[in-house]
């Protein structure tokens, strides 16, 4: 039976019964074949004596959003989504509304709850994938999981002061790596935990302190990662920032217990 076919026969059937639920098959006959002013008309009609038929509903708020109605179709397909929240017709085009108007984010959120009901539908993976790349860029590394220079200098200030308590002794990191001889490679640095208890935190703060300000940046690109004295600074660098955070991890303790 041909689009047109189908549209005469429901037509028909609606104006012998205008109390007939066949108003939502007609009214979505003529979404589908462009009509959508028709749609919205029938949809109209039908919804004045079935005001809970939800497809009829969907079809409405989608022939609104074919003709830019976008106030319009949000409206009825959130109408929709208020009795069946995982509607995904009414979901998809809530979607793309928020998409034309430019809210993005909005757009992702409702694009990612119809593609968890739709898993395998292609065109959903990839709008999804391309709004994600377009308003999630990449974080830098550092903030996945690991503090800066600065975060650490903060932390340590605020959970360890620049106290050494009475008859607590610092950890040793005075007998850090110097420059080996240029044919020796720098071996691994390893030192003992140091012997801090929760009653003494701070007590690493101005070994620790010390000796980050004595260590110095990474090399730049024009400096060689082979020199000497570089590769025992940044030995020297990660040792101290061990302790570092070892000493931060413990003050933290204290301060829950």
């Amino acid at each position: 039976m041909s689009d047109n076919t189908r549209i005469d026969d429901l037509r028909r059937r609606v104006q012998k019964d205008p109390a007939s639920i066949a108003f939502a098959q007609l009214a979505e006959e003529f979404r589908r074949a462009g009509q959508f002013q028709e749609a919205v008309d029938v949809c109209r009609a039908g919804l004045e004596i079935h005001p809970a038929y939800l497809s009829a509903r969907v079809t409405l708020g989608r022939a609104f959003l074919e003709l830019n109605q976008l106030d319009d179709a949000q409206r009825e397909l959130e109408l929709v989504l208020k009795s069946a929240r995982e509607n995904l017709a009414a979901i998809r085009g809530l979607a793309e509304i928020y998409h034309r108007r430019g809210d993005l984010g909005e757009a992702l959120t409702q694009y990612r709850a119809a593609l968890a009901l739709a898993r395998n539908d292609p065109e959903l993976q990839q709008t999804v994938s391309e709004l994600s790349r377009k308003i999630e860029p990449a974080k830098p590394a550092h903030s996945a999981g690991g503090l800066s220079f600065e975060q650490a200098r903060r932390e340590l200030s605020i959970h360890a002061p620049l106290a050494e308590p009475d008859g607590i002794a610092p950890p040793d990191i005075i007998a850090l790596p110097t420059a080996p001889a240029s044919s020796t490679p720098l071996a691994p640095v390893h030192l003992a935990s140091p012997a801090w208890t929760l009653d003494a935190p701070a007590a690493a703060a101005p070994a620790i302190v010390a000796a980050l300000d004595t260590a110095l940046p990474l090399p730049s690109q024009t400096e060689s990662i082979d020199n000497d004295s570089t590769r025992a600074r940044a030995a020297r660098t990660i040792v101290a920032l061990e302790l570092w955070l070892g000493a931060i991890h413990v003050a933290r303790a204290h301060r829950r217990a």
